[in-house]
């Protein structure tokens, strides 16, 4: 699998991008020099994923580029050991294309579309409906192999494909999305209408967090708009994308990263002038240097980039779900998303829960994700283990107190793997550098406040915006802090307030640069998620009276009612990005 992108403009940022963004290279000789562009050879190179001796396979199968719908054998001699995180066995290679490949990837992508913008919308359509039918056929082997080169956890493996697959049934209705505006007679004699026209070759960035699920934000809805696209992706997808009936050179795969300059293919999709967008997700440093590399030469670009997700817990809110949703969103996926939840901020009297919360985090299973009942597998790499330690250690150093110290764990019979278990420091101040940086890792930060107008103080004061979520039973806390809060994505009693595809993924402040999101074109999601245990077999109304009656008894009623009444409704807002 390949595992994104990096882009490293001084020596001294190539550690924390290894880590933060893959693909996380690391030289055979266990040496950093590899990335300065001088001492580029071109003898045989070959990079891995782990900075130890690995078991591996004799052959591991070798990923080819799609190039105009073949799949294609690269000649270079670099090559990316894939290392399963759990086993340290090398599951397969990836070779870094060469850059006539990726000029040749330009090029069939070029010559396509002339022939599939003018395919009727209703055809292109229809090979979205093919291609969703192939991601469920195969969803289980899909799966499977996310967690053997991730990582992850088969049931969250699983939901990387499922998500990924919602964007791709959202395609298929894009004939309606692409409506344009009329108006008749504006003028004596005069009509004006608007149409959307598709822009041309457009181009993938991916991480490695969501091998499925990022890829197909991106190219479905490119391409059904009637754009061809170049990927550089996992590898996942593009054969089904074929099967499904893409024609030649409307999808193609090529694999890169920032090593020496005839290698260099995040900065060529960058400068190349037939690309004309560019959809990235990754880390501030890759992010930013890719949105402003591409934007000076006029393309559009999007770039989600980190994070620092807060939740606030009131102390009116639901003791045992809201526990649950904490452990879940902070420790699932090993802490692997960029909407992870990170920070708990204990309002009031809610930090005599931190105890509670920590007996919980304890009885999570931490395994390989292929074995049953895992919650929580290993992260990505050992530069990846070794960055988590060494935040966690900062963290002590700076006054932190480890509640739950998970970096010494040993999973039996998988002693090599990159595992770290649930971890937990309390204490936390904004000036610390394990608040201040993403860890990116299972690790959640305690942090206690006076007030909700606190707590909303420091969130916002965070430099990252991508999620923000509350926790409590109060309609009145609820409205002040989706008013107050700057997050792109927010969420009422929902830990992890993710929007589907018919909304839109945004991020804010410094986790986001462009002006369009994933998706669609609206700014910000809020969700309403009220945690009563009749809400799971009940209607909205129920829910409704529910949280009514919870309320304290010398508000006003039909004001509280209306408050609560545009929070059941699951609402959209326009939020301005400070960008």
């Amino acid at each position: 699998m390949h595992r994104g992108a990096i882009e490293v403009l001084e020596l001294e940022l190539v550690e924390e991008m290894l880590i933060l963004f893959p693909p996380f290279y690391v030289v055979a000789a266990r040496k950093l020099d590899f990335m300065r562009p001088q001492i580029c050879a071109p003898g045989r190179s070959h990079f891995s994923t782990a900075v130890e001796p690995s078991s591996s396979k004799s052959n591991p199968p070798r990923v080819p580029n799609l190039i105009g719908g073949r799949f294609v054998d690269s000649k270079s001699s670099t090559v990316i050991d894939v290392i399963n995180p759990a086993t340290q066995e090398v599951v397969s290679q990836v070779p870094l294309s060469t850059d006539e490949e990726f000029k040749a990837a330009v090029s069939a992508a070029k010559k396509a579309y002339p022939l599939w913008r003018n395919t009727p919308i209703t055809t292109r359509q229809r090979v979205m409906l093919k291609f969703q039918e192939l991601i469920r056929r195969d969803m289980d082997k899909l799966a499977l192999n996310v967690t053997t080169e991730q990582g992850k956890t088969l049931k969250d493996a699983q939901g990387d494909v499922f998500r990924g697959l919602e964007v791709v049934e959202h395609a298929c209705g894009m004939a309606t999305l692409q409506m344009g505006e009329y108006v008749s007679n504006v003028s004596h004699g005069i009509d004006t209408y608007s149409i959307r026209e598709p822009l041309g070759v457009c181009a993938g960035i991916c991480p490695f967090n969501f091998p499925a699920m990022i890829p197909l934000w991106m190219f479905p809805v490119a391409v059904t708009c009637g754009n061809t696209f170049v990927l550089k992706p996992s590898e996942k997808d593009p054969e089904l994308a074929l099967e499904a009936g893409l024609p030649e050179g409307v999808l193609n795969i090529v694999h890169g990263t920032h090593v020496c300059d005839h290698l260099d293919i995040v900065n060529s999709i960058c400068d190349d002038d037939d690309i004309k967008a560019i959809s990235f997700v990754g880390s501030n440093v890759a992010g930013m240097h890719i949105y402003s590399r591409a934007a000076a030469k006029g393309k559009r670009v999007q770039s989600n980039m980190g994070a620092k997700n807060h939740a606030i817990v009131l102390p009116d809110a639901n003791v045992d779900a809201t526990l649950n949703a904490l452990v879940a969103a902070g420790f699932g996926a090993a802490g692997q998303r960029c909407m992870a939840l990170s920070t708990v901020i204990f309002v009031g009297d809610a930090k005599s829960w931190k105890a509670k919360l920590v007996e919980r985090a304890k009885a999570l299973k931490v395994n390989a994700g292929t074995e049953p009942d895992t919650d929580l597998g290993p992260v990505i790499s050992k530069q990846a283990k070794e960055r988590i330690h060494k935040l966690v250690k900062s963290g002590v150093e700076s006054g932190a107190k480890l509640l739950l110290d998970g970096r010494n764990i040993v999973v039996p019979g998988y002693e090599s793997g990159n595992f770290i278990g649930p971890t937990i420091l309390s204490d936390i101040t904004t000036n610390m550098e394990c608040y201040k940086e993403e860890i990116f890792g299972p690790v959640l930060l305690f942090m206690e406040a006076d007030s909700l107008e606190e707590a909303i103080s420091i969130i916002n004061s965070n430099k990252y915006g991508n999620g923000a979520s509350i926790f409590t039973t109060s309609g009145v806390a609820a409205r002040k802090f989706q008013t107050e809060i700057e997050a792109g994505q927010v969420g009422i009693n929902v830990p992890i307030p993710v929007p589907l595809p018919f909304f839109s993924f945004t991020g804010n402040k410094a986790s986001f640069a462009g002006d369009l999101n994933f998706y669609d074109n609206v700014v910000c999601c809020s969700l309403v998620e009220p945690f009563d245990p009749i809400l799971e077999k009940n209607t909205q109304r129920i829910a409704l009276q529910t949280l009514y009656l919870k309320e304290d008894k010398d508000e006003e009623p039909k004001e509280d009612l209306e408050i609560l009444v545009s929070f059941i409704m699951m609402t959209l807002r326009r939020k301005k990005n400070p960008k």
